[in-house]
């Protein structure tokens, strides 16, 4: 079904039920969600997984410059789920999901069974930088209903970023529980690529290679290269101000021209959470990292980590 469609036909269906109490009506469009969720992934070919903020549109956009070079589609094309599978079958089906409402249909809370013998590329970032990005999210993208039907805080709420950054509700214990869930299943799931978001800045032509590979459509250097050229900060970040992609709804769509922390191409620098609070805040989140985050994901508590541990531009969505 066409995502507008399927978001028109969940408004319509919440709508239907205006008398049901704001709790019976959450519970209602998460299972909604969930369902279409199943559905995708039933269908899929590959999952490409991540928490929110992780780098998933850098990911997808450089995915969709492959197949647009690759099959000489025009550049306005993002890849949606089936929309490019529909142009040309030999472009898989690929489910992009921050796993948010699956297990409220399928009541898998504590594993990963829903995916187990599928294929799945977990897109992990540091949590500290992903926390300080969801931050900007919440207070300059995010919509009401976003945030009431996944738990966030409101937006009036006088909240520091480092309140919000340490939070139960939305920040570091939460990321962290949702990276520790996915690499204690990652072996029970079985087919699971890691790929890092550092490590997509560092080394894109070789990271966007081993994607591609797993997912069974390997390309050349030329297409790979200029899937990296049409994914560069600088690009992405002409895209939003165009509209480029306003057909695939709002994810690349800046909130107001005017305030860079509205677009979805916002700052990107790895490591650069740190650039946000003094040295004790910095400690503390530091410690909560170190002491909680399972060692898969190859974080450790002195490096928001490149490979070397140092601190770069990139893109950030």
């Amino acid at each position: 079904m066409n995502p507008f469609l399927t978001k028109l036909w969940r408004q319509c269906v919440v709508a239907a039920n205006f008398f049901r109490s704001p709790e019976e009506k959450v519970a209602l469009e998460r299972g909604l969600r969930g369902r279409d969720e199943a559905a995708k992934l039933a269908d899929a070919d590959c999952s490409i997984i991540s928490f929110g903020k992780s780098g998933r549109t850098w990911l997808r956009v450089m995915i969709s410059g492959f197949y647009q070079a690759k099959h000489g589609l025009s550049e306005s094309q993002m890849i949606v789920f089936d929309n490019l599978h529909r142009k040309n079958e030999a472009i898989p089906r690929i489910f992009f999901s921050h796993d948010n409402y699956l297990k409220d249909v399928t009541g898998n809370l504590d594993s990963k069974k829903d995916y187990y013998g599928k294929k799945v590329i977990l897109l992990a970032r540091h949590p500290g930088d992903v926390a300080v990005s969801q931050f900007f999210q919440w207070q300059h993208r995010m919509r009401p209903r976003k945030m009431l039907i996944n738990d966030y805080p409101p937006r009036n709420e006088a909240m520091s970023i480092y309140d919000f950054v340490v939070g139960e509700r939305a920040g570091l214990p939460k990321i962290i529980g949702f990276m520790n869930l996915w690499a204690q299943e990652a072996k029970a799931v079985g087919d699971v690529l890691l790929v890092r978001y550092e490590d997509m800045k560092v080394e894109p032509e070789e990271t966007l290679r081993r994607v591609l590979e797993f997912i069974g459509t390997p390309g050349t250097d030329e297409q790979i290269k200029k899937a990296v050229a049409y994914s560069s900060f600088e690009n992405m970040k002409k895209m939003e101000e165009k509209r480029t992609f306003w057909l695939s709804g709002s994810r690349m769509v800046p909130k107001d021209r005017k305030n860079p922390h509205s677009f979805k191409v916002r700052r990107g620098k790895v490591g650069g959470f740190r650039d946000y609070f003094d040295e004790t805040e910095e400690a503390a989140i530091e410690k909560m990292i170190g002491e909680n985050l399972s060692s898969y994901f190859g974080y450790d508590a002195q490096a928001a980590s490149t490979p070397n541990g140092s601190k770069t531009e990139s893109q950030e969505s």
